[in-house]
Parts: structure tokens; C-alpha cells; sequence
């Protein structure tokens, strides 16, 4: 999917940022194991603790606070975040809980929260409930992550 994702960024001239919390950087990771990746890949942040969340993308502490890390409001700040500190058009952020603790009444473990934007244009946010120990929960937000751009680049094609 990275490769598609390479593919259709040069098409249309886009660069790509990602922020990443409980991946790790495993987004950035699988992209950056594509030789020639640098000409679609910008940056990436790996915001695993709030305080970077805040200090490397400007997440708002009150969103924080109020929502709490794993939130579409701090994945959709996150994405604002990469676009606005990166030289990149299109941006992707994933936050959750891979476990095996760290849920909670309202997020277990597998809760994934994900935000897909472009420069200018809108955000997109979407929930998801993975299943699996925490190396499955993160390679699967990563295909997630993945599909979430390539769905994101194929509705810019189809407005253009």
C-alpha cells in the first residue's frame, strides 16, 4: 500500500507528513523502507507522550484534557499539526491503545482513533476497535493508516 500511496502523491505533486503515537513510527517506518520514498515523504513526528503532542504539533492542551490522547479532536489537531509544522501538503495522525493495559470504561484496548487531511481542504476522522495483542493492533493501524490516505488521495482525484 505504501508503494500506491508513493505513486499517487507524485502524481499529483503532494508530500506526505505523519503524526504517530501508539505506532511508534511504524507508519513512517513502512514508508521510509521504499527506496525513493524521500520524493513523497516529507516528515514524520512520533508524538508519544502529550507533552510532544503539544510542544511538536500545538495540540491544544484543553483538547487534552477534555477529550483525553486518544479522541478524534486530538487526531484531527494532530493532523492540523503536521501540516502546519512540515513542508507537506497531505498529513495522516493515528492515536490509540495497543495494550495490553491502558484501557479504560469507554476506550479498551484497541481503541484507534484516526485523521487523514489535506493542506487547505478538509480533515477526515474516523474510530476504529482493533482486535489483537499490541503488535497486531499496531501493524493493523498501520494498513488502516495506509487505506485512509489512498482513500483520501482518490477523492482529490475525483473533485479534480
Amino acid at each position: 500500500m505504501a508503494i500506491q500511496i508513493g505513486s499517487a502523491l507524485k502524481l499529483h505533486g503532494l508530500m506526505l507528513a505523519t503524526a504517530e503515537s501508539c505506532t511508534g513510527g511504524a507508519v513512517a517506518s513502512a514508508i521510509t523502507d521504499i527506496a525513493g520514498s524521500s520524493e513523497w515523504f516529507e516528515r514524520g513526528f512520533i508524538t508519544y507522550s502529550n507533552e510532544a503532542k503539544r510542544e511538536m504539533l500545538g495540540v491544544a492542551q484543553d483538547t487534552l484534557t477534555r477529550y483525553g490522547a486518544v479522541s478524534e479532536a486530538v487526531v484531527r489537531e494532530m493532523v492540523a499539526g503536521a501540516l502546519c509544522h512540515s513542508h507537506a501538503q497531505v498529513a495522516l495522525a493515528v492515536s490509540g491503545i495497543a495494550g495490553p493495559a491502558g484501557g479504560m470504561p469507554g476506550k479498551p484496548v484497541g481503541t484507534v482513533w484516526f485523521a487523514w487531511g489535506i493542506k487547505g481542504g478538509q480533515c477526515v476522522a474516523r474510530l476504529h476497535h482493533l482486535s489483537g495483542n499490541r503488535a497486531e493492533i499496531r501493524m493493523q493501524s498501520v494498513c488502516i493508516a495506509f487505506q485512509g490516505v489512498l482513500d483520501l488521495l482518490n477523492r482529490v482525484t475525483e473533485v479534480a
